[in-house]
């Protein structure tokens, strides 16, 4: 194992998360940007149990596909334009699946009818599901109020076991992985059905599940650094580092079936109906695993920083060897490796005079020179 490796695994890597922040704000700030032009110029494509609709399900054959279909809806005087239909492939089976807006009853029972003799099957093979656009609102409604309420509880929850500054971190990173989630979704076009909504729960979840660990250890180093003169970043840091081999095994034993769900089941075998929940579980899982290093913890040094205990230490971190030091021993070095600067003015602190770090002196290094000898008395 290389010597690297054998650091990620130990947990004694040296990576300044802190001090790279602002590309991890960036990015999500560009990410989001993405999400709301998006949103405002494509929209979601909302499932037939969001906003209500009709969908048949009937058997292809040589004789009837996506186009047929088009055109049997023409003949019945329902626009075709905004249908939409997929083939969904089962096995050595596929379905065609027509699904348009809310139909009167008298024109969903001569679509079944219609659909089974163009297709050359027995109207008892056509499946029918419709649902109201009242009932799509309620069932809306009632996915806003589930994710509304987890949030509450998962802020409470963090505030009585942490605080409520580790709370308001948490939040806001899973609102960025909801909209990041929501941005692909609309993006690709995906179908957002309650299925879809199970999966966003789910990575919710995991995305907390990620951010306590990371939170647990930054609380478990804040009590260890609390004799010392450690900076809140560099608790920060060393707690990011020290989990990070945890973080990395948790997210790729969740990513690899879920990658397989979406390859194997979806693209291979051709089972439409997973693609939608394994692309949300996918990029749920990317994004919490991210969300927890770049956004949850970043924010609670950002807190932190400001209480007057820390307020005097912002802006320096250990990095380097000094970062090794502070990990292996809990103790903070007089010497750092390079210059520590003020994040507010950008100012050298008093003593350094370079991001080198050569020209800070310690008093064991002023008192290294040689004794000077003494003069003889003269006789």
């Amino acid at each position: 194992m290389s010597g690297r490796l054998r650091r990620l695994y130990r947990g004694e890597t040296t990576v300044d998360f802190y001090g790279r922040r602002k590309f991890g704000f960036a990015l999500s700030l560009l990410i989001g940007v993405i999400t709301v032009v998006s949103l405002i110029s494509q929209g979601i494509n909302l499932g037939i149990d969001f906003k209500g609709g009709v969908a048949w399900e009937v058997p292809a054959s040589k004789t009837f596909g996506v186009d047929e279909a088009r055109a049997t809806l023409t003949a019945n005087s329902v626009t075709a334009k905004d249908a939409k239909i997929q083939t969904l492939t089962s096995g050595i089976d596929r379905r065609i699946r027509i699904q348009v807006g809310d139909q009167p009853t008298e024109k969903i029972d001569a679509l079944k009818q219609a659909f089974a003799k163009d297709a050359g099957v027995d109207a008892d093979q056509v499946s029918v599901a419709a649902v109201s656009s009242t009932w799509g609102r309620s069932i809306t409604e009632k996915a806003l109020r589930a994710l509304i309420v987890f949030f509450a509880l998962v802020s409470l929850y963090i505030a009585f076991r942490f605080e409520w500054k580790m709370a308001l971190a948490a939040i806001i990173a899973m609102v960025h992985d909801v909209l990041v989630s929501v941005g692909v979704y609309s993006l690709l076009g995906l179908e957002v059905t309650p299925a879809t909504v199970v999966a966003f729960l789910t990575i919710l979840g995991f995305s907390l599940y990620d951010t306590i660990v990371v939170f647990d250890k930054v609380q478990e180093n804040n009590e260890r650094f609390k004799t010392t003169r450690a900076s809140y970043g560099d608790i920060v840091n060393v707690s990011m580092n020290q989990v990070l081999m945890r973080s990395l095994n948790t997210s790729i034993a969740a990513i690899l079936p879920v990658l397989s769900l979406l390859v194997l089941g979806s693209w291979v075998m051709g089972a439409v109906a997973l693609q939608e929940f394994a692309v949300a579980l996918l990029v749920g899982l990317i994004t919490g695993a991210y969300s927890s290093i770049y956004i949850a913890t970043p924010l609670l040094g950002m807190f932190k920083e400001r209480e007057p205990k820390f307020a005097s230490l912002r802006g320096q971190r250990a990095l380097g060897e000094e970062m090794t030091r502070l990990i292996l021993t809990g103790a903070v070095s007089g010497r750092r490796a390079t210059a520590q600067r003020s994040e507010v003015s950008g100012d050298t602190e008093p003593g350094g005079q370079g991001s080198s770090g050569q020209d800070l002196l310690t008093a064991a290094s002023v008192l290294s020179h040689p004794p000077r000898p003494r003069k003889k008395g003269r006789r």
